[in-house]
């Protein structure tokens, strides 16, 4: 894409497909990339990561719900995103979702806004090894409407979740790196 092309794009607006799914006058569009084979758009909102095909928009996927989004971009301006998406399985405990790989013919400003973005919400975050093998990640993260941090863990591997003795090992961790914010 050339300079030119490239600001006309800026100035321009999202298309109107786009404006047309965010509907919440609350939400604003802060970039879109355009998915290969006229699929619509990724659309990285205020609120979060969205689709909008044909039949409209897709639920919104909110930032401190994005556990991972990959970027590999390709020398004609596109690329693709892979998104892992969590999901609380129990109060404290996220486990990662499968992930979701959208393509897109031209990305524009969307991978930048979205490291953006997703970065934000991270607070703090922390691996810890368990007994027997792998591990927890212990993330701190702002969530929209809440005025405290909000500690979540998420297991390597999911079986771990079900281990008494991993989840003794990652309540601790997570009662220590609570401990540690609390002023003294």
């Amino acid at each position: 894409m050339s300079v030119l092309d490239a600001l006309r794009r800026r100035f321009a607006g999202p298309p109107e497909p786009v404006r047309a799914a965010v509907t919440d006058p609350d939400e604003r569009v802060l970039a879109w990339g355009a998915l290969t084979r006229e699929a619509g758009w990724l659309v990285a909102t205020s609120r979060g990561l969205r689709t909008v095909g044909a039949g409209g928009a897709a639920d919104v996927l909110p930032w401190h719900e994005v556990g991972s989004a990959r970027w590999a971009g390709t020398n004609d301006g596109g690329g693709s995103f892979t998104v892992t998406p969590l999901a609380e399985v129990e109060p404290g405990v996220q486990a990662r979702q499968p992930a979701v790989r959208h393509v897109l013919a031209e990305a524009g400003e969307l991978p930048a806004v979205v490291r953006k973005r997703v970065d934000q919400t991270v607070v703090s975050s922390r691996r810890s090894p368990l007994p027997g093998g792998g591990g927890v990640l212990l993330v701190a993260r702002r969530v929209p409407g809440q005025a405290a941090r909000k500690w979540t863990v998420v297991f390597d591997d999911d079986a771990a979740r079900n281990d008494p003795v991993a989840r003794e090992v990652a309540r601790e961790k997570l009662s220590e790196a609570l401990a540690t914010e609390q002023p003294g």
